[in-house]
């Protein structure tokens, strides 16, 4: 069984083909690379650039208000849920790894990546909308890839209770989320030991009693992350923007530092430039998760006037994600000298980074935003893993509550040890729900540009 893990990772993320370059390097591409690219840059044509050209309108529609219901969501709150899940260990770390091995140019191919990726959350998450179906059991709405590819592929012919992508891709949700949880435990309780130096066990119980606590509960999942992200989000967005502002100087050279690695001539004769583009753009497909279905679990539940609105206020969960959140980690990095981060790697090298600019709080404020990251990366794919558990096992209490249940206990276990395998089952969790869900978005895409046209011929009336 390890093996076979081992071998499907490998498969999805590892080197499948390199292409030579100049001084006899090469840039290497990961299957998961191959596929999602490609796909962004096709629907990112076909959108007519939508990331930038409907940048206003997304901020608008966040802000919109949401009706007088109680059990379905709003757009925004939807948002909420899908940066919780975005916003995690990867734009901390992960940032400072792409860097550490890509250079200050890999920033870029992040910036890239998520311009392109915020299409493909649009199409997702709009497909979510269109086939999404009653909640019965916590009220609302519910849907996401399982059920568009159920719906989709068997119109006009025979329903059947399951469909095999559907099931293909519920059953790699729930082993990625598993193996997500044990990450999450890992990282917190490892970050409190060095910060504070408590033992695992004692931060890996509090995190697991807290966890419990929401989300034993039938509705609490939301109403405690509309409390923890924009908490979380702000106090990282101003300490790290105040930092900047006090380093304002340096930014032109961190710029030009950035844009030419990116496109350096050293670089590419010296056969880095394939390390520099694939970190960035690694970096900015692992921590968007645009185009592995995971979002529209959460894009499903709104209640909204247009389908294509919370497609858009997916899009600018990308543009969150990636260009304000890990953006401020990498300028964190890059304005620390060289002599303090060099030797460094990880958690250390960021909590380094902080404590240069701000001391012994840096360091602190580092585990304590680390937690809450991660803490809402929990409570966001226990929400998502709602509809494929609905999918796979019907409307049971029974199975919702045993999954939880489950994603606890690797709560528990990860916080004590890290299983590298069980890391690994979680991205090939993640790898499987993306090939599966990319199967459905080329012939489905269609329903969501119709959508977004209606949209736009509707603004353009005043009708929206």
């Amino acid at each position: 069984m390890v093996t076979l893990i081992q071998t499907v990772y490998q498969f999805l993320w590892g080197d499948l083909i390199t292409l030579p370059l100049p001084g006899g390097a090469g840039i290497s591409f990961s299957l998961l690379v191959l596929l999602l690219i490609p796909t962004g840059i096709y629907f990112t044509l076909r959108t007519r650039f939508l990331s930038l050209r409907l940048f206003k309108d997304m901020l608008r529609i966040t802000l919109e208000r949401k009706d007088g219901e109680t059990t379905a969501l709003s757009a925004c709150q939807t948002l909420v849920v899908s940066t919780a899940t975005r916003v995690g260990m990867g734009n901390l770390v992960g940032v400072v790894a792409a860097i550490s091995a890509g250079g200050a140019g890999a920033v870029f191919w992040m910036w890239v990546t998520a311009l392109l990726g915020s299409t493909t959350a649009f199409i997702e998450a709009t497909l979510a909308q269109l086939y999404k179906e009653e909640d019965p059991l916590y009220g609302g709405y519910r849907g996401g890839p399982a059920y568009y590819m159920h719906k989709f592929f068997q119109k006009n012919k025979k329903q059947t209770r399951w469909f095999p992508l559907s099931v293909l891709f519920a059953i790699s949700g729930l082993i990625c989320w598993c193996g997500i949880s044990q990450v999450i435990s890992n990282s917190v309780a490892s970050s409190f030991e060095n910060a504070f130096n408590i033992p695992p066990l004692y931060s890996t119980i509090v995190l697991v009693i807290l966890g419990a606590v929401i989300v034993l509960r039938k509705n609490a999942t939301v109403k405690a992350l509309d409390a923890i992200v924009p908490v979380m989000a702000g106090l990282y967005l101003l300490i790290t923007v105040g930092v900047i502002l006090l380093n304002i100087g340096q930014i032109p050279a961190v710029l030009e530092r950035i844009f030419s690695e990116a496109f350096g001539l050293r670089q590419a004769v010296a056969g880095g430039i394939g390390a520099v583009i694939m970190n960035g753009v690694k970096r900015g497909l692992f921590s968007n998760e645009a185009g592995s279905g995971s979002a529209p679990c959460a894009a499903a539940t709104a209640k909204t006037d247009h389908p294509a609105k919370v497609g858009l206020v997916q899009a600018l969960g990308v543009f969150i994600d990636t260009i304000v959140i890990c953006s401020c980690t990498a300028f964190l990095m890059l304005l620390a000298p060289d002599e303090i981060t060099g030797s460094l790697a990880g958690m250390d090298l960021l909590q380094a980074a902080m404590g240069y600019h701000l001391g012994r709080f840096g360091v602190i404020f580092i585990a304590v935003i680390l937690w809450l990251f991660s803490f809402s990366t929990f409570l966001g794919i226990l929400y998502y893993a709602r509809s494929n558990v609905s999918y796979l096992f019907g409307d049971s209490w029974a199975a919702q509550t045993a999954y939880k249940v489950l994603a606890l206990v690797m709560l528990f276990i990860g916080g004590l040890a890290a299983y590298t395998i069980v890391w690994d089952l979680g991205d090939v969790g993640v790898g499987l729900m993306t090939i599966f869900n990319l199967i459905a978005l080329y012939p489905m895409a269609g329903e969501a540009l119709a959508s977004l046209k209606d949209y736009e011929e509707k603004r353009a009336k005043g009708v929206l």
